[in-house]
């Protein structure tokens, strides 16, 4: 009789020394009415996160030894894979590699302003030099996956396996020793692979930031440290990430049909987060929406409005880790004390 996949999972989940191995608890209640308001670097209001996913030459396909060539997240949005090798998908994701990214470098440099590069293994691999020009303007590295492709099917070894093979090219890509993450299409072991990497590695984990659940990081307690004394635990911080305030909804049904929609959509996340202050606000970019030239102009209309207002960080998700981790040290069982 063949085992279902909720039968594989609960087997492969299974650790007889920490009880669940993989599953993180669930928390609905997080601050409660009166939020954690943050108290900024410097009094600002908010913390303003600029983040671009580098994905193209990671995505899925024929070539790579996939089953299926990439059709997530491109103009066209097929409703299924192509059976053979997809040059309108490879095209559109080489536009990001080839145009699109240096559109976003550029925008930057000339506001002076740090993002996040969410990174993917294999396509910094494919383009060595951007790489190289965003460590070369200071913007923070974080990982996004060896492989921008769904991780829910592959075995919690092999998928260890790319873990490290990640972290070994961000470290030869960049010249960088450790990363926080955003893996983005993770598995359900996904981020207790990443802490158990990690910790064997004797690496510091920055933070995670597969978590939509705040508007403000948060400590969790690791379910591997379950039998560790409080003294030997490190806990795991999560930086919220979103996709509210994400381009990729550009290319969704229930998205932004134009750019107006998407720069006054900022606007008021802005303003809302601005008012109540103490709060994070994600922006999610990608080389291959916003390095389009009339999204882009909207992204900048963005910033020249968000440059007008006082006591804006605009940081790095590693700043944003960097201050919590100062202000609030982890503590078992405490999101933050």
């Amino acid at each position: 009789m063949e085992t279902t996949k909720a039968e594989e999972y609960v087997m492969i989940n299974k650790d007889p020394d920490a009880g669940t191995k993989y599953d993180f608890p669930r928390d609905s209640v997080g601050y409660g009415e009166q939020g954690l308001k943050c108290d900024w670097p410097g009094k600002k209001k908010i913390a303003l996160s600029f983040v671009l996913n580098y994905e193209e030459g990671g995505e899925r396909s024929l070539s790579l030894g996939d089953e299926c060539p990439e059709w997530y997240m491109y103009t066209s949005c097929r409703d299924g894979p192509s059976i053979a090798r997809d040059y309108d998908v490879e095209t559109e994701y080489d536009y990001g590699s080839r145009c699109g990214v240096w559109r976003m470098i550029r925008l930057f440099k000339k506001h002076n302003l740090k993002l996040t590069a969410y990174a993917v293994g294999k396509a910094f691999e494919c383009n060595p030099e951007a790489a190289k020009a965003f460590v070369r303007d200071g913007h923070e590295i974080a990982s996004h996956a060896y492989r921008w492709i769904p991780y829910d099917d592959l075995s919690p070894e092999k998928e260890k396996g790319l873990i490290l093979k990640q972290i070994d090219t961000l470290q030869k890509t960049t010249g960088l020793k450790t990363f926080g993450w955003y893996m983005g299409r993770l598995s359900a072991h996904s981020i207790a692979l990443i802490v158990e990497t990690y910790r064997e590695l004797g690496l510091p984990l920055p933070y995670i930031s597969d978590n939509y659940a705040d508007d403000v990081p948060y400590w969790t307690d690791v379910p591997q440290e379950k039998s560790l004394p409080d003294s030997e635990k490190k806990g795991l911080l999560y930086v919220p990430y979103n996709l509210d305030c994400n381009d990729y909804r550009f290319l969704r049904p229930c998205g932004w049909r134009s750019e107006e929609d998407y720069y006054q959509h900022l606007v008021n996340s802005f303003d809302v987060l601005y008012g109540e202050g103490g709060k994070i606000m994600t922006v999610g970019l990608h080389c291959r929406i916003m390095g389009k030239p009339g999204y882009n102009r909207a992204l900048e209309r963005f910033i020249e409005y968000v440059e007008k207002k006082p006591d804006v960080w605009i940081c790095t998700r590693s700043q944003i880790a960097d201050w919590f981790k100062a202000k609030y040290p982890y503590k078992p069982g405490h999101k933050a004390d």
